[in-house]
């Protein structure tokens, strides 16, 4: 049975919302008090447990705070924020992907016990319904008329699939189970786009920070690496792939339009359809990551550019590792016109996905607890992101910039240029807290004042603490 949220909630969440906006406007400034409980119950017409409810939201997002006996105070103000990174033009000319020492030792540090792993872009265990997810996978092995033990169907489990598709309207997508092919997380969907539509020794166009991860993948295929910068705010820069288009032979794209990942930035919809279009004159694949697609923190979700492709040369790629459970590897793609070649590839690499995961993960779609999950999900990461910053905010030297995500699970931060990322990594190690350094975020290096860190864990007072310690770290490399 599909849960929903009750009329208290709206309530509460739209009061709430009509204060963070006049926050947000300046209008209620950091210091001013506001109205008593009982005052704004009778203002608005609502219960005091309801006006409660919402002064708890905004004091969770460390907007406002409670002082004893004096009542609700505003405590941060967008005056507040730190500025944004600025996006350094990449060096020119191809580069053929390098993993360096760095990458190796950053890797091993992602496992280590002990230590606050800020490094890391995946949900904390607090924010996965494990129970839930248990009973999941349990009720689909008793449906399943060999309990899950046979080989799936090389496109993927029919359930899954089916919700896929379904979930597709949420970006303005048209597909139907047919169009879709599963994979064991959304890597090997990448993976699998690129080898269908690229040779060694192809060049692909990539935003420029980007995810490390996909490094690998470059290598083991031997392409080269064409980087387009990424604006922390508004994804990747059209106008310098454009310009990039006509001297370098691109055989294929690879971007991240929502929620990029180290940036952050969210692709406008109008740049997405202009981006489609552009590719589509010179016939060029688009392999669109939307990994991070369901965690927006606006009303609706982001579309893609998917949602624009009129002649199949979009290959969408996702997973639920982001969302739901990591270590089940389900992802997906959506392969437009290179269906039968995606297909082969995978019926020469893999076979099929793991039957269980998929059954389990095509039920908890089903029964509408996936919708659930990922609005508790939504408001979590957002308050854990706006306090995140905060903390940054009052932490960090005042000459550092921090992005301000939409959604995700990711900060970029750039900081003062004598600050040496690497080495920032290695001192804040020694005192228990893992980051992930700039330098690794691009093929050569370039974001030496840079760091990533995420806010998937609930901000809490250890995870207050670290940011204080990293914050004593860059002042003194400064």
């Amino acid at each position: 049975m599909q849960e929903t949220l009750s009329k208290d909630d709206f309530l509460y969440m739209a009061v709430a919302e009509r204060f963070e906006n006049q926050i947000e406007k300046n209008i209620l400034k950091t210091g001013d008090k506001l109205i008593s409980l009982r005052a704004l119950s009778k203002e608005q017409g609502i219960s005091i447990s309801t006006a409660y409810k919402a002064y708890i939201e905004l004091e969770n997002k460390g907007f406002i705070e409670a002082r004893p006996k004096s009542g609700y105070f505003v405590r941060f103000s967008p005056s507040q924020y730190l500025k944004t990174p600025d996006s350094p033009k990449p060096s020119s000319g191809l580069v053929k992907v390098d993993v360096e020492e760095m990458l190796r030792i950053v890797y091993k540090t992602l496992s280590q016990e002990g230590v606050v792993k800020l490094a890391t872009a995946t949900p904390s265990r607090e924010l996965i319904p494990e129970a839930k997810l248990n009973k999941a996978m349990m009720e689909a092995i008793r449906r399943s008329p060999n309990s899950c033990t046979a080989y799936e169907d090389v496109q993927g489990n029919l359930t899954l699939r089916k919700q896929i598709a379904k979930y597709a309207f949420n970006w303005n997508g048209n597909i139907t189970s047919d169009d879709v092919v599963t994979s064991q997380g959304c890597m090997e969907a990448l993976g699998f786009c690129l080898k269908a539509v690229t040779q060694p020794g192809d060049t692909v166009a990539m935003e420029s920070p980007t995810y490390f991860g996909i490094f690998n993948v470059m290598t083991s295929l031997g392409l080269k690496v064409l980087e387009i910068p990424t604006d922390a705010e508004t994804g990747v820069d059209i106008e310098y792939l454009e310009n990039a288009l006509h001297t370098n032979p691109v055989k294929a794209c690879l971007f991240v339009p929502n929620f990029g990942n180290p940036s952050g930035g969210l692709m406008p919809d109008h740049r997405k359809k202009q981006l489609v279009e552009l590719l589509a004159k010179h016939q060029i694949p688009l392999i669109e990551d939307d990994i991070y697609g369901e965690m927006y923190f606006g009303k609706t979700r982001p579309k893609t550019c998917k949602s624009y492709d009129k002649e199949g040369l979009v290959m969408l790629c996702s997973s639920i590792s982001k969302t739901l459970a990591p270590g089940y590897r389900v992802g997906w793609c959506i392969p437009g016109k290179f269906m039968d070649k995606i297909i082969s590839i995978k019926l020469n690499s893999t076979v099929s996905s793991a039957t269980p995961t998929q059954a389990a993960v095509g039920l908890f779609f089903e029964t509408g607890r996936y919708d659930l999950h990922m609005r508790k999900m939504r408001k979590a990461l957002h308050t854990q992101c706006l306090r995140y910053i905060q903390a940054i905010s009052d932490y960090f030297p005042k000459d550092t910039k921090v992005s301000r995500p939409q959604g995700g699970y990711v900060l970029w931060i750039e900081m003062n240029k004598n600050v040496n990322a690497f080495e920032l990594f290695e001192k804040a190690l020694q005192e228990k807290v893992s980051i992930a350094p700039g330098q690794i975020f691009s093929t050569d290096a370039r974001f030496t004042n840079y760091i990533r860190i995420s806010f998937g864990a609930p901000y809490s007072e250890f995870i207050d603490k670290s940011l204080k310690k990293l914050g004593k770290i860059v002042e003194s490399l400064r």
